[in-house]
């Protein structure tokens, strides 16, 4: 009996809550131009081919280092699950704007 009642004011909660989020997102404020030029060009040195090489790099080494146990596992796989966050960063960003349901 109490799931049951938890499980109705959890869903009548959520159907209210999504409504109140839904708000309308402008895509670009006004005067934010330089600001968006800024951090397209802070975007694209962090994606650019130096940093593919640079991360192509990091990760040989720490998986030399780690096979002749130099470095701990622990401490090269954060090496190497940082790249995938820095490089995944769009999809993951694109995933998290399409469950909370916000347009471009």
């Amino acid at each position: 009996m109490k799931r049951t009642a938890f499980a109705a004011m959890a869903a009548a909660a959520s159907t209210t809550a999504s409504s109140a989020l839904a708000q309308s997102v402008s895509t670009n404020p006004a005067g934010s131009g330089p600001i968006n030029a800024a951090l397209e060009w802070v975007q694209g040195t962090l994606l650019g081919n130096l940093a593919t090489t640079a991360a192509v790099i990091a990760v040989a080494v720490v998986g030399f280092l780690m096979l002749t146990g130099r470095i701990e596992w622990r401490r090269g796989l954060t090496v190497v699950i940082g790249c995938f966050i820095i490089f995944g960063a769009a999809a993951i960003v694109a995933g998290i704007r399409s469950v909370a349901g916000v347009t471009h």
